[in-house]
């Protein structure tokens, strides 16, 4: 048995000794993603309060960030071909419906890492801190209700996380530029709250990358 099978197990150990748990572990694993959305969109008013382009260019990369990330993740799933702990594991506690995917990397995991590694940039403080929380419980909630493992919830936290700093490191300075352009359209209301007497460059300083 490897050693991620034994984590598994002990995590398996406490479900069962935990009843109590399951009905809130099973409705955030199913229903988390609304808010990684809720995130999201907080990410957004946010940066619309900064009054500086470069934020809200993290802002409008982190949903972008997200799907690239679990688009990659799709065709990595697929050649892994990994059975979930529910279909591979006898005698152990299963709460939620078990899928028939590839179990490594978890798309939950993904989608969580990508969104903590895109508010990251936006804000350093509670939304970021709950952002990372939030990231860690669903990762946690996936190996509860045993459809992965521990090592699919860590690599796919990990691979999204990756693909969204780097894409946001890759692209900021065309998104920071298109901010500064859109903050000079009718749209100005949806990127920025600052008076439009405001001069972007002003706040930022020059733009690099």
């Amino acid at each position: 048995m490897s050693v991620d099978t034994q984590i598994f197990q002990a995590i398996n150990w406490f479900v069962r000794a935990t009843p109590w748990l399951h009905t809130p572990m099973l409705i955030y694993t199913t229903y988390g993603v609304v808010l990684f959305a809720a995130l999201l969109l907080g990410g957004w008013w946010v940066a619309r309060q900064q009054a500086d382009p470069r934020v809200m260019a993290a802002a409008v990369w982190a949903p972008i960030g997200v799907l690239l990330a679990v688009g990659i993740n799709q065709p990595i799933a697929g050649a892994v071909g990994e059975t979930r702990p529910c279909r591979a594991l006898s005698n152990i506690v299963v709460i939620a419906t078990c899928g028939t995917d590839s179990s490594f990397p978890s798309d939950h995991a993904v989608m969580a890492g990508a969104v903590a590694g895109g508010l990251v940039w936006v804000t350093r403080r509670v939304l970021a801190w709950v952002t990372v929380t939030a990231a860690l419980l669903i990762a946690l909630s996936r190996v509860y209700v045993a459809a992965h493992y521990p090592q699919d919830v860590l690599a796919g936290l990990v691979l999204g996380a990756v693909v969204s700093v780097a894409g946001y490191l890759l692209v900021r300075g065309v998104l920071t530029r298109l901010i500064i352009a859109l903050q000079a359209t009718l749209v100005r209301p949806v990127v920025t709250s600052a008076p439009a007497s405001a001069d972007p460059l002003a706040v930022t300083g020059p733009v690099s990358g």
